[in-house]
C-alpha cells in the first residue's frame, strides 16, 4: 500500500468542506457535515475491532462525521473476537490498525511479532466482574465457570488479578471461552457459567437485571492501557504519514464525542443497536469519564501490563511495546491545541 505524500494529503484535505482539521493541520470538514472528499484518490485503510464497546465511539464518530476521508482515507472496520488474531492479522497487512488492550501485544510480542501501540482510547481497566443469581460472596466463585472473550484477550489477561483481589487464583476456577460481551451476559443470566468480565454496554445492562457486581476493578481506577491503537512495527516505520492522518481523524472523532453528548449518544446508540435510554446515558458517560482527549498511551498502564502479562524472556521494558512517536508529532504541530480551541476545551 503506498503511503501518501505531504502534497497529496494537502490537495485532499483543501478539496475537503471547510471548517474541520484536515490532514496537514489546516480547515477541511466541517463540524457535522457529511463527508465531501471524494472515494477517488482515497488510500484504503482497515482496523480490527475486537469488541464492539463504548470504546469503539471515537473511531464511529470519526467515521460518521467524515474525518477519516478528510485525511485521505478509506475507512473500513473489521470486527475481531478478543486479542489472539492481532499479531497475524497486522503482520500479513489484513488490518493496518487494531482496536485492541495492550496485553495482547505483550503477547503477541513474545509470540515473535513486533506490534507497537500508538494510541490510546482507554487507560483504565474497565471491566466489572459479575456473578450468576445465588452467588453472593468472592468465596461462591470457588470451584465455579468464569466466562472470558478469548484466551489472551483482555478478560482473560485480566481475570488473575481481579480474582486476586478476593483471595483467589485461576486455578480455583473453570476459565470459558465464550466470545463478545452479549454471549457471556447471556450465559450468565441463564446460569451455565458462574461469573464473567463485562465491559460497557453490557456492564449497564448487567446492572440493570440486577446481577452481582461482585469484584469492581473499575472502581479501583486501576491504570491500565484497556484499548490501545496497536500498528506493527515495520508498517509503522514505513507508513508513518498514513498512521498520522488515521490518528488525526480519531482524534477529533474523541473531540467532537466528549464536546457534543447528543451526538455522542446517538452515535452509540446507532452501532451498539441501543435503545433503552438510561443504558445509553450510563454507556455515553462511562466513555466521557474515561477517554483521554488526547488519546495519549499510559506508561502507567503499560508497566501494570507487563507486571501481570510478561513471562520467562519477554521484555519488561515499555519501550518494546509502546510507540508515542507519532503523537508528539502531532502535538509538536499545533493539531491538538487546534483541536481544543475548536471544540473549546480548556
Amino acid at each position: 500500500m503506498a503511503d501518501i505524500d505531504y502534497k497529496r494529503r494537502k490537495l485532499l484535505g483543501t478539496a475537503a468542506a471547510a471548517g474541520g482539521i484536515s490532514a496537514i493541520g489546516g480547515l477541511g470538514m466541517g463540524l457535522g457535515a457529511p463527508a465531501r472528499a471524494q472515494a477517488a484518490g482515497l488510500t484504503p485503510f482497515k482496523v480490527g475491532l475486537s469488541a464492539l464497546a463504548n470504546t469503539c465511539l471515537a473511531i464511529w464518530m470519526a467515521d460518521e462525521a467524515g474525518f477519516y476521508k478528510a485525511q485521505g482515507l478509506d475507512l473500513s472496520l473489521q470486527k475481531m473476537a478478543g486479542g489472539a488474531q492481532s499479531g497475524p492479522e497486522l503482520k500479513s497487512g489484513n488490518i493496518q490498525v487494531m482496536h485492541i488492550g495492550s496485553s495482547s501485544v505483550v503477547r503477541a510480542n513474545a509470540g515473535g511479532y513486533d506490534l507497537r501501540t500508538v494510541a490510546s482510547l482507554r487507560n483504565t481497566l474497565s471491566f466489572t466482574l459479575f456473578a450468576k443469581a445465588g452467588v453472593k460472596t468472592p468465596a461462591d466463585l470457588k470451584g465455579g465457570a468464569i466466562g472470558i472473550s478469548t484466551f489472551g484477550s483482555e478478560s482473560d489477561a485480566t481475570l488473575g488479578m481481579v480474582l486476586a483481589k478476593v483471595g483467589l487464583s485461576r486455578q480455583d476456577v473453570t476459565v470459558k471461552e465464550l466470545g463478545i460481551d452479549p454471549n457471556r451476559l447471556a450465559a450468565l443470566e441463564a446460569g451455565t457459567i458462574t461469573a464473567t468480565m463485562l465491559n460497557e454496554p453490557s456492564r449497564s445492562h448487567a446492572l440493570a437485571m440486577g446481577l452481582n457486581p461482585i469484584v469492581d476493578p473499575l472502581a479501583d481506577h486501576t491504570p491500565w492501557v484497556f484499548t490501545g491503537l496497536v500498528a506493527d512495527e515495520a508498517y509503522l516505520k514505513s507508513h508513518r504519514a498514513l498512521l498520522t492522518a488515521f490518528l488525526k481523524a480519531t482524534l477529533e472523532g474523541n473531540y467532537l464525542s466528549l464536546s457534543d453528548p447528543a451526538r455522542g449518544k446517538a452515535v452509540l446508540a446507532k452501532q451498539l443497536n441501543l435503545s433503552d435510554a438510561k443504558i445509553i446515558d450510563l454507556a455515553y458517560d462511562d466513555f466521557r469519564k474515561l477517554s483521554p482527549a488526547d488519546i495519549e498511551v499510559s506508561r502507567a498502564g503499560t508497566e501494570n501490563i507487563i507486571a501481570q502479562v510478561a513471562k520467562g524472556n519477554a521484555s519488561r521494558n515499555p519501550d518494546d511495546y509502546i510507540d508515542t512517536s507519532l503523537m508528539q508529532s502531532i502535538h509538536d504541530e499545533g493539531y491538538i491545541d487546534a483541536l481544543r480551541k475548536k471544540y473549546k476545551f480548556a
